[in-house]
């Protein structure tokens, strides 16, 4: 796998919350660094973190390469989505660093934009080895 197909792939995980296909593209052993300080080893692992996608709705992702080699590449990302949950929007409060936001009983939940870059690396038989997610986030209007 390269950079791209493994982006691709990324796209349609997040976009299908498919923790199957996510795990997929990870070494057995492989880890996903959804942030610098939290990372999720293994399939079993993966498959679990990626169960707050399906507490999201419409959710659009898109991605520029910026850089490939044989052994990974750098991408640039951004995704949109709609959170269906208080659950999904206290996760994204406390991860994001904002808390909680001010919010009256009855409002709508909000539509969020993460933009971020990922670093993949992958081992020799072409899977992820290390994924590394860096993002900012906000409520968009």
């Amino acid at each position: 796998m390269d950079i791209d197909a493994f982006m691709a792939n990324y796209k349609q995980a997040w976009e299908t919350s498919d923790e199957h296909l996510l795990a997929s593209l990870f070494a057995a052993d492989g880890i996903y660094r959804n942030t610098p300080f939290a990372e999720q080893h293994g399939h079993s692992a993966i498959k679990e973190y990626w169960q707050r996608t399906k507490l999201q709705k419409d959710i659009k992702l898109s991605y520029e390469i910026l850089a490939r080699n044989p052994e990974g590449g750098i991408a640039h990302w951004r995704t949109t989505y709609q959170v269906t949950s208080e659950e999904m929007f206290k996760m994204w409060a406390a991860s994001s660093g904002t808390n909680m936001l001010a919010r009256q009983d009855g409002d709508p939940l909000p539509s969020l934009v993460l933009d971020g870059i990922a670093t993949v690396e992958f081992n020799d038989a072409g899977l992820c080895r290390e994924l590394r997610l860096w993002w900012h986030s906000k409520i968009t209007d």
